[in-house]
């Protein structure tokens, strides 16, 4: 790991996620890559130079000023950090610098609601999250002293989960964590039972592994109402410190992030989140 990107809004909640990736960039010897999309309207691109140049003068201005201040944090000394100011807020944007800067990972806060003002905002994080290549870190708290030891990493098994897989059990491995790998049976229709689990698990591990034994990675299953009360709650049991899953870039993880669905249980998964694209 070695250049974090950190998109900032100068929010309480950006913050959290700012000195998360400062202790990963000391853990790991990184460089952070602070980013502000400034937003500005496209009418003032449109307008003529004295009015629409002045206006984005004037904005830039001010960013540079908020990012002085938003940056003077004790727990960045020492650090190698670097600031980009992005003229616009589209998100997909977002990989096209993480590309660019070769980026490893992307720490970005989440308020996990979708009314509330700024950046990031729920549905915001998602559309990050659903265009990024690289993983994303999700902060949606203070976290002063954070430390990976326990991590869970919840799929349905399925062969597509084969690249978000490896690029988590690559990372996960090189940091020295215990992983556990979850799967969530649920109930009616979606059903399975106890063998029909064990081998789809079993053949998941022995594909993705090319037939070679596995002998630190042992699937889990529970069985609970929803996916997201099944997650929840093995989480709670094994006091994970990270929840990692597997994202697609079309159809995204709204349920973890957002209010819209399973509201109650989005608000209690208040860990950090670390998403790997499929």
């Amino acid at each position: 790991m070695k250049r974090i990107l950190v998109p900032v809004d100068f929010s309480e909640h950006s913050s959290y996620a700012l000195e998360v990736a400062a202790q990963l960039a000391k853990q790991h010897g990184a460089e952070l890559l602070v980013l502000h999309m400034l937003g500005l309207s496209e009418s003032g691109y449109d307008m003529d130079e004295t009015s629409g140049m002045a206006e984005a003068r004037y904005y830039m201005k001010m960013a540079k000023k908020r990012f002085n201040e938003f940056l003077d944090k004790e727990y960045l000394k020492g650090l190698s950090v670097d600031q980009m100011v992005q003229n616009y807020k589209i998100f997909s944007e977002l990989n096209h610098v993480a590309e660019e800067q070769e980026i490893d990972l992307i720490v970005m806060g989440s308020h996990g609601t979708n009314v509330m003002g700024g950046f990031f905002v729920g549905s915001n994080t998602e559309k990050v999250i659903r265009s990024a290549e690289v993983p994303v870190l999700v902060i949606k708290k203070q976290t002063p002293n954070f430390g990976i030891k326990q991590v869970v990493f919840a799929c349905d098994f399925n062969l597509e989960n084969e690249g978000a897989y490896l690029k988590a059990m690559k990372l996960f491995h090189r940091l020295g964590v215990k992983v556990h790998l979850l799967y969530v049976n649920l109930p009616n229709t979606q059903f399975k039972s106890t063998m029909e689990i064990e081998e789809k698990m079993a053949n998941f591990l022995f594909m993705v592994h090319d037939g070679k034994p596995v002998l630190d990675e042992t699937p889990v299953c529970v069985c609970d109402h929803t996916i997201e009360m099944g997650i929840y709650r093995y989480c709670k049991k094994v006091n994970a410190d990270l929840l990692a899953i597997p994202t697609h870039g079309r159809q995204g993880i709204s349920h973890f992030f957002r209010q819209s669905l399973a509201e109650d249980i989005a608000n209690h998964i208040d860990l950090p989140v670390m998403t790997f694209r499929i």
